[in-house]
């Protein structure tokens, strides 16, 4: 999963539209908007402040869970 669909992911888990995201975080709509259609990966700082208004760290918003090894 990519992080925008995981941004967009937590931002429908918790009932927010894209602009109210991005008040909270302190970012444009357009950032919002490119990120979670793949269009733009946010820089460190903005990608933190998303982080925080979905209640979430970055790094939850970067790691996608590793397969398992097949054995």
């Amino acid at each position: 999963m990519t992080i925008g669909r995981r941004v967009q992911a937590r931002r429908a888990a918790l009932g927010l539209t894209q602009a109210p995201l991005a008040h909270r975080a302190g970012v444009s709509l357009p950032t919002v908007s490119r990120t979670e259609r793949g269009l733009h990966t946010p820089n460190v700082g903005n990608l933190a402040r998303i982080a925080t208004a979905l209640g979430c760290t970055a790094a939850d918003l970067i790691d996608a869970p590793t397969p398992e090894p097949a054995a």
